[in-house]
């Protein structure tokens, strides 16, 4: 595991619900952060070098949980050095760094996986399936939004706010991101073209001096120390979009709307029904008719779609969340590892890439406010 934060220690929890996996080594700048995360997961081995890690022979796989500035070379040293790779989203902060990555796990004939874990509610899958089966006949318009609210204030800091850290754009590549790879993974339709408008609220930010976890901010203390930092990132975007042929869409990513904690919501239009889901009630799937009545369906494997029951593992009634997406990720890339013949059922870095497109066509868009093919 490289990386020791908010996403370091969600990746850990799930990784013990994987039977047949076993984390033995964690690397972390901050040796006695990496110490202490370890030792609650009982891992041995803490290095504050990633490197001491890729060269241990007996480690098949890494988990690469670092600011997004760090990926691309992380990965990049990963492959090389024969590992398997899981690497967070956005899998580079550029599109000729993410193809370099998938062209060198193609060449090296390694597993990759970049973590679009959202598809992995089992209600996502149902509306998968519900269009392969043509339940949805054809799509006609896609629409939702990614809200949260964990940056509203003007004293709210992560390090996903500095450009040097996270890249060109925030909430478009931090949850922006995650609804465009689910739009494209159960429309089964490429955007391919868009028109984006992007919003920084605060240039100015007061960023605490002491460390601040990801989430965390509304538990600071109003008297903190702070000190102010230039943002060009983006707080909200805004995007038109056209996916194959007809398809038309429209979405938009906020971190500053008050009272969206996490707040995924999609809806799918098509011309037999429709299917409306969101991530805060994700046991839920609204389905819409014409001249029938609507549905509310709640999560039940046994009442699924067949290639959707694998994707939960409670019975009806249990509720499965975001820990379990993971799980579901997490589990499927290493058994491609440990049979290499299966099929790969996980997003890989070949999507990664798909939505580095999508975000450099955002950041020209709305640089030249027009609209940009992907």
């Amino acid at each position: 595991m490289i990386g020791t934060g908010f996403m370091g220690r969600v990746h850990l929890e799930a990784l013990r619900r994987v039977e047949f996996v076993d984390v033995v080594a964690v690397a972390g700048r901050q040796v006695e952060a990496a110490k202490k995360l370890a030792e609650g997961f009982g891992i041995d081995t803490v290095v504050d070098d990633y490197r001491l890690v890729l060269q241990d022979t007996t480690i098949d796989a890494v988990h690469i949980c670092t600011p997004n500035v760090a990926h691309y070379p992380m990965t990049r040293d990963a492959l090389l050095a024969g590992k398997h790779v899981l690497c967070e989203k956005p899998l580079a902060i550029s599109v000729d760094e993410a193809q370099e990555l998938v062209t060198l796990a193609s060449e090296r004939n390694l597993r990759n996986c970049v973590c679009h874990n959202l598809r992995y509610y089992p209600m996502v899958q149902q509306m998968r399936r519900m269009r392969e089966d043509g339940d949805l006949g054809q799509i006609l318009v896609v629409q939702g939004t990614y809200s949260q609210d964990w940056l509203l204030y003007e004293t709210d800091w992560n390090w996903r706010v500095d450009a040097a850290a996270s890249g060109p754009l925030r909430a478009m590549a931090d949850i922006g991101s995650h609804w465009f790879d689910m739009a494209e993974h159960v429309t089964g339709l490429h955007v391919r073209s868009l028109c984006a408008d992007l919003q920084t609220y605060y240039p100015v930010r007061k960023r605490p001096k002491q460390n601040v976890e990801t989430f965390a901010g509304k538990l600071s203390s109003a008297d903190s120390d702070f000190e102010e930092i230039s943002v060009s990132t983006e707080d909200f975007g805004a995007v038109l979009f056209r996916m194959g042929d007809k398809t038309r869409g429209a979405m938009t990513a906020s971190q500053v709307s008050a009272g969206r904690k996490n707040c995924l919501s999609i809806e799918i239009y098509g011309t037999e029904s429709s299917v409306s889901w969101n991530q805060e009630r994700p046991d839920e799937l609204w389905i819409g008719h014409r001249d029938t009545p609507n549905q509310i369906i709640v999560k039940d494997p046994a009442l699924l779609k067949t290639g959707a029951r694998a994707y939960a593992d409670l019975p009806g009634g249990h509720s499965e969340g975001y820990d379990d997406t993971f799980k579901q990720v997490f589990r499927r890339f290493y058994r491609s590892i440990a049979e290499p013949q299966s099929s790969v059922e996980y997003p890989q870095m070949i999507d990664g890439l798909r939505q580095m497109n999508i975000l450099q066509a955002e950041i020209e868009s709305h640089r030249n406010r027009n609209w940009v093919d992907v």
